[in-house]
């Protein structure tokens, strides 16, 4: 989970990688639409930790959605400003 929640401007999402390979870690808005990517690419096994600014965003209920391999999960951030 993302910390603090709820933020302002910025929030750290912390997430483990438990094997090498392609992460996606993105926002959403609750329409489900892409409003911002944190992060694309190759990463190695691990834990690590994102920013995420929301200093350009309307206040509001976001979801950030990290995808590696097979694994999809989903989880709700709220920008208070």
């Amino acid at each position: 989970q993302n910390f603090p929640n709820p933020f302002n401007p910025a929030t750290k999402i912390q997430y483990s990688i438990p094997k090498s390979g392609y992460i996606s870690l993105k926002v959403l808005n609750l329409l489900g639409q892409e409003v911002a990517t944190i992060f694309e690419g190759f990463k190695q096994a691990g834990n690590y930790q994102a920013i995420f600014d929301g200093s350009g965003f309307a206040s509001g209920i976001y979801l950030y959605r990290i995808q590696a391999g097979n694994y999809v999960e989903t989880k709700k951030l709220v920008l208070l400003k």
